[in-house]
């Protein structure tokens, strides 16, 4: 059985206020091409990336250009600024979803940063004959009943830009509702300890270990989209073959700096 982190309350307040931290890990992007070069190529099947909240394709141009490389077809949500689980932007997603499928003719694969997680995992519910696999970083895929346990400032901006009621609005829709069961597709979680946004509770989901996992990596909330480690295991995550789906295990020098930073990473 995977089951989510044990980890109750928002995160702690240090790794909240180091989240500028985040500059440090793109600055250090560069250095860690010779890792990222030896990740795994795909098979060029297209993938779709989804920016989190209050992010655009901008945010999205560290996994653009690595994945490129590896030989996938990547697309953006070309919706512009993501300000929120809106309707039209869960609408228009299912339909480029479809599109892309039918395009090409071959599953995509969804990769969701934060609230881009949210809205991939609603993407799979609609349509999960189009979607090959899910990867999440740092996504509260699991908010408790309760609300969100996300510091007082992030629900303070959603509520200024989303939705005056704060997250739970969104939350509570209809459309929503789906959210709270399990992928019905292989989906990796990716989360941080110190992640000073998404509690690790919120960002990783009990499931079935033959199709759900979650993985811990060392960083940011803010960086997680430029984090070599991080774009290192989502290659390696795209490039199994479509329905020989297995696990995450460390492996190579890659995988020994993974367990090293992130304390014996391995899903939970």
């Amino acid at each position: 059985m995977t089951t989510r982190h044990t980890h109750r309350g928002p995160p702690h307040r240090l790794f909240s206020a180091i989240e500028p931290r985040a500059i440090a890990e793109i600055a250090l992007l560069p250095w860690s091409l010779p890792m990222l070069m030896t990740a795994p190529r795909g098979d060029g099947h297209p993938v779709l990336l989804l920016p989190g909240f209050m992010g655009d394709e901008g945010s999205l141009l560290g996994l653009k250009v690595f994945l490129k490389s590896r030989g996938y077809a990547v697309e953006t949500w070309g919706f512009g600024r993501n300000v929120g689980f809106q309707r039209k932007h869960a609408n228009a997603l299912e339909q480029k979803l479809r599109y892309m499928h039918h395009r090409s003719g071959r599953r995509v694969s969804l990769v969701g940063w934060s609230l881009g997680g949210v809205f991939g995992l609603y993407a799979v519910h609609q349509a999960p004959e189009c979607v090959r696999t899910l990867i999440t970083l740092g996504s509260p895929v699991s908010v408790d009943p309760a609300g969100s346990a996300s510091p007082r400032l992030v629900k303070a901006l959603y509520r200024l830009v989303a939705h005056p009621m704060g997250p739970v609005a969104h939350a509570s829709q209809p459309r929503a509702k789906k959210l709270r069961e399990r992928p019905p597709v292989p989906t990796s979680c990716l989360f941080s300890l110190s992640d000073g946004v998404v509690p690790p509770q919120e960002a990783t989901l009990d499931g079935d270990p033959a199709m759900h996992e979650n993985i811990r990596v060392p960083g940011s909330h803010l960086g997680l989209g430029f984090n070599a480690l991080v774009l290192r295991i989502v290659a390696g995550r795209l490039a199994q073959p479509e329905g020989q789906w297995k696990p995450y295990v460390p492996e190579g020098v890659a995988g020994l700096l993974h367990r090293t930073l992130a304390h014996e990473a391995l899903p939970i």
